[in-house]
């Protein structure tokens, strides 16, 4: 028998065990779809506005195979995203960037941007809430980083500093979110208890 790509099945592939594409294929989307879930409980119970911001895209080529199918060519960003999530609590905005992290040792500052760090500040600047949530995959554990200890430890490896902030560094600084069955990352739980 013949496979689509028109390659001939080999005689031992069927004993091969299947790798799980589930494992695989979603990767790094694991605190992301936990904190979409969590916001759209927070909707549907009306305790927060929060949502993710969409990434600014500008489309330049477009191919139509068919008519029912376009499948895009060529896009360019249109300008630097800020942050993942922002929204209204309380009367407060709030705003935050979200990172998975399998180093067991550090969140490395190359996986956020100068000007997510920028933008953080202004934020603040303004009396916004605004926050890091990491999530340490080794340890199955997801912390609410202020963006105060952040910004310091993020302005420290200019100053000859590590590029990276330790996971011992998040803990200290950081709040355990609490994982909860309907809100996930329940990082509400931890405004309620340190601004509100």
């Amino acid at each position: 028998m013949n496979y689509p790509n028109g390659r001939k099945k080999a005689r031992n592939e069927s004993n091969k065990p299947k790798r799980n594409n589930t494992l695989f294929g979603n990767r790094g989307m694991t605190l992301e779809n936990d904190i979409n879930e969590t916001n759209s409980f927070y909707l549907e119970t009306n305790r927060a506005v929060v949502h993710k911001k969409p990434t600014p895209v500008q489309i330049v080529k477009v191919d139509y195979p068919q008519r029912s199918a376009a499948v895009i060519r060529e896009a360019y960003f249109k300008q630097a995203s800020t942050t993942d999530y922002n929204g209204v609590y309380k009367g407060k905005y709030i705003d935050f960037e979200a990172k998975e992290t399998k180093n067991s040792n550090a969140l490395p500052f190359a996986n956020i941007h100068e000007h997510q760090v920028e933008h953080m500040r202004h934020v603040l600047e303004h009396g916004g809430i605004c926050f890091l949530i990491i999530r340490l995959a080794t340890e199955g554990e997801t912390y609410f980083l202020p963006a105060e200890p952040f910004i310091e430890f993020w302005d420290l490896q200019f100053q000859g500093g590590r590029k990276s902030i330790p996971t011992t560094k998040i803990k200290e600084h950081g709040y355990l979110i609490p994982f909860t069955l309907q809100a996930r990352v329940d990082y509400l739980a931890i405004i309620d208890q340190f601004y509100f």
